[in-house]
């Protein structure tokens, strides 16, 4: 199989990229082929701007939907965007590593999918009418793929439990993993997350390695996170919230977007 992996860390020797060189180590023994964008090794560029739109004229307003979506239709995009893309299509999984700073990804990466993620590419796709809203959260171009997140974190496990004080993690992902991933059709592997990574020994190293080992060598066979699709019935279109009969009411927030496993 073929396995996009997007790293974000601007130190090529963090334990974010040594843990993405052990998932890459683990793919190739077991015969996938992987491709490994570093944004910071490949310097990429992540702010949107007219840059990226050389067909929009320079006294039209940048209306950044609408030009990314000319741009995708016409295949002008910016080759670097383009190249991507075409990867996220060629591959059969993605996987997204990068440290936890500031409850998110780091801007290099969010800008990568600023870019990439243009419109008629990953959103604005499908028929929009009263009856569906677009092939999207579990449906699009990207359905049928799987993505998983690979995160270090300084804090500890237990900031990030269901009491802690940062926030339970699933909710902290939440935006990402259902977002970022569901929401253009992946199937999102429940994330690999590695806490107090600051303070890991050579011990912990190992240990975590074999545990992303057997992740990797199960990536395929893992069951994704039961998140609702947006077409199937769960949600009323064109308002887009939950049925009544689907979910009870009081069962609100980010949780009442997953199935019952």
């Amino acid at each position: 199989m073929n396995i996009q992996i997007v790293s974000a860390h601007p130190d090529p020797n963090s334990l974010t990229n040594a843990l993405r060189d052990v998932a890459v180590e683990q793919l190739r023994a077991d015969g996938h082929i992987v491709r490994i964008t570093d944004l910071y090794a490949v310097n990429w560029k992540s702010e949107v701007d007219r840059e990226d739109f050389s067909a929009l004229p320079p006294s039209q307003r940048l209306r950044v939907p609408a030009a990314s979506g000319e741009a995708f239709a016409s295949g002008t995009l910016t080759e670097d965007v383009k190249l991507a893309q075409e990867r996220l299509l060629e591959a059969d999984a993605l996987i997204l590593a990068f440290p936890l700073w500031w409850f998110s990804m780091p801007a290099i990466l969010k800008g990568w999918i600023d870019r990439v993620y243009a419109y008629g590419f990953a959103y604005g796709v499908g028929e929009h009418s009263d009856t569906r809203w677009g092939d999207r959260y579990g449906e699009g171009r990207l359905a049928g793929k799987r993505a998983m997140l690979l995160v270090t974190v300084g804090g500890w496990a237990s900031h990030y439990g269901p009491r802690g004080i940062n926030g339970p993690m699933e909710d902290l992902l939440f935006p990402i993993q259902h977002g970022v991933l569901f929401y253009p059709g992946y199937d999102v592997l429940p994330p690999f997350v590695v806490y107090r990574a600051d303070r890991m020994d050579e011990t912990g190293f190992e240990v975590t390695s074999e545990d992303l080992r057997e992740r990797m060598r199960n990536v395929f066979n893992e069951t994704p996170i039961p998140f609702r699709q947006q077409n199937a019935g769960d949600y009323v279109i064109p308002a887009m919230e939950l049925r009544p009969e689907a979910v009870p009411v009081h069962l609100t927030g980010f949780a009442a977007h997953r199935a019952s496993e």
